[in-house]
């Protein structure tokens, strides 16, 4: 049994808003693994993108996800964790990983300036690329699947609780 919940998904799928929210409903604590790397790296995502380039970015953050290890948390990933073989495999022993499933049109629509939020891309690849690539990884390591479409935050993080529990450890140990 399991006792953390590891979201991934797309950049502005959620994975921060719905966590701090999943973490209250279950007395979890919340923890942003994008924040660990930037205070790890004395940097902002997006500058560690620009100096270094996103393939090194991967590195990192694969590197700094690996070592990640906290008991009864909600853990928000970046949308590139799953380029992190080790990092998911740690994320799978440790945790239920919950893909928050946005259709493209959704997620073009919520983010702004992608250079400016630090998402690792190739250098001239489109948003609808990056998506088209990324959605089978997602699919490859979740263990639960919520699409997200017309839910209010507190539904999501509501049907996130009911379809991990009964992967959850219990909570006696918490």
């Amino acid at each position: 049994m399991k006792n953390n919940i590891v979201l991934i998904g797309m950049p502005g799928c959620g994975k921060s808003t719905v966590g701090v929210v999943l973490a209250k409903v279950l007395g979890y604590r919340f923890l942003d693994a994008d924040l660990v790397i930037q205070e790890q790296e004395h940097r902002l995502l997006c500058e560690i993108i620009e100096q270094d380039g996103y393939e090194a970015f991967d590195r990192i953050e694969n590197q700094v996800n690996t070592a990640i290890s906290p008991q009864n948390t909600v853990i928000a990933t970046g949308g590139s964790v799953v380029y992190g073989k080790e990092a998911m495999e740690h994320y799978r022993n440790i945790g239920v990983v919950v893909y928050l499933k946005l259709p493209y049109e959704e997620i073009a629509h919520r983010l702004g300036d992608l250079t400016k939020r630090g998402v690792s891309m190739k250098k001239g690849q489109t948003l609808q690329e990056l998506y088209d690539e990324r959605q089978p990884l997602y699919e490859q390591y979740a263990d639960v699947v919520i699409t997200e479409t017309s839910h209010s935050i507190w539904e999501t993080a509501f049907l996130i609780r009911d379809a991990a529990g009964p992967f959850l450890a219990s909570r006696k140990d918490a």
